[in-house]
Order: structure tokens, then sequence, then C-alpha cells
């Protein structure tokens, strides 16, 4: 079962300078990150107190990148817009019993595999996925599985994560994540259909509530962006920063502190 978005995969040319956009820009420290072996990525990653997280992707072998499906989604970003959100990751913590029961409703959702990355201090970060047949913006989101352990993905730093201070001021959390499409009822067609997720109709937008998060898919003469990132941490008035492709929003919360599932 789907529980809410892990994290939005954000393609970027240079991770360094995207992460300083991030830092300057919004108030969000990037930190972590490291190699994905044979994959051909690197990335570096801004942690959110609700568990889920932004993932800057570069492409370091371009031939390795593009037999991979994200890989493949960050390259065709790049190379059509030059930066942008390439991905949606939803966590799904029994991923092979969902798959197995989407595969046979038709999903066109592959088979579950497994991830890795190399930390900088040479821990191994591992996951799972299972990645649908049409992967990107006009397509719908891939799912996800973490291993809970070690330096990372262990008890302790989702502890800390939960209540890490950003630059910003306060811990940081994911509301809300706009795409802009063409047809919003036919993409949503195709999340039920794929994902077994159930928008509504909100006048011209799909709307879908995935656990503590919201997914909006919006006509493209609303967005000025491909896609918009909504934010919540304690600040006094709305932050917006139009960079890496895409539009993020910071509104005030009161107290985005996540207490543990």
């Amino acid at each position: 079962m789907v529980t809410g978005i892990d994290h939005l995969v954000i393609a970027v040319p240079d991770l360094d300078t995207a992460a300083q956009e991030l830092e300057q820009g919004i108030g969000l420290a990037v930190t972590g990150g490291g190699r994905h072996p044979g994959a051909g990525t690197v990335n570096r990653i801004a942690f959110l107190a609700d568990g889920s997280y932004l993932e800057l992707m570069a492409v370091e072998d371009r031939e390795a990148a593009t037999a991979q499906p994200l890989g493949a989604a960050v390259l065709r970003t790049l190379d059509e817009r030059g930066a942008g959100l390439a991905a949606l990751a939803l966590v799904d913590d029994h991923l092979e019993t969902t798959v197995a029961e989407l595969q046979a409703n038709g999903s066109s959702l592959g088979p579950v595999q497994r991830g890795s990355r190399m930390r900088p201090d040479g821990e191994m970060v591992e996951w799972w996925t299972a990645f649908p047949g049409s992967l990107g913006l006009d397509g719908v989101p891939f799912l996800i599985r973490h291993a809970y352990t070690g330096s990372e993905w262990g008890p302790t730093a989702l502890a800390e994560r939960r209540s890490y201070v950003h630059p910003i001021g306060s811990p940081v959390v994911l509301a809300r994540v706009d795409v802009a499409t063409p047809d919003p009822q036919d993409l949503a067609a195709r999340y039920l259909r794929e994902l077994g997720l159930e928008f509504w109709a909100v006048l011209d937008l799909a709307v879908c509530n995935v656990g503590r998060h919201v997914i909006r898919l919006v006509p493209n003469r609303e967005m000025e962006s491909p896609a918009a990132v909504t934010l919540g941490a304690q600040v006094e008035t709305p932050r917006s920063l139009q960079a890496l492709g895409l539009r993020i929003d910071v509104e005030p919360v009161a107290a985005p502190v996540v207490v543990a599932p």
C-alpha cells in the first residue's frame, strides 16, 4: 500500500550549483548522497522532516544512465528542459505484495529490482523499486521500498531528520506537488490504472491525497513551470523560488515536526 510521496527526483546539470541554489534561495540544506554503481548517475539529498526528500540527480555516464529507467528520465529532462522534476517516487513498505496485485489488475509496473548507492564514507544504501512503462511528468511515479538500516536510514537517522533545522530556521516538510499536463483527467486515469491511486475533480484539476501529501494534476495553461513543489516551514511569510526548472514555494506552518510512525 502506498503511504506517501517518498521523494522527488530533480534533474540538474551540476550538483554543487543546484545545492547552493536551494540553500541560498529557499533555505534548504542539501547533504548526503553518493554514486549509483553501474547506473551512471550521482546525487545529493535534502532530507525533510516528514520522511520525504528532494533528490538532486546528475549524470556522470550518459550511456549507463540511458539503460536505466530513472537515468533515462533524468537525461530526457536535462536534454529537453535543462533541469527540472524528472520523476516522483511513492513509498510502499510492502512493495512486492502491492506490485503483484497491481500487475494482476493490468498495471505495466515492472519487476521489483534492488538498487544501491555508495556513500562517501563507504556505506552502502539499499532500496527496491518497481518502474512503470512510462516514467516522467507525462507518465506516472515509480514505487520504492527502503532498507531501514545504517547511518542514513536507520531509526536514529530518521529521528534526527524529523527535528533537523534547515537554514530556513526550522524543520521542513513536503506538502504538495503540482504537475502540469495537457489533460489532468486523462493522466489521473493512468495513475489509477497503473498505481491504483484515485483522483477527484476539483474544477479543472485532478487531486489525490497520498498519505500526508497531495498530488495535483494541473492544466498546462495554469502553470508557469512544468512542476511546482510546496513545502511547509516555520516562516512568517510565504517564500517562492523559481530554479532548477521548477517552482518551489514555502508556506508558513505552526510546527512542521512529524512524530514517529
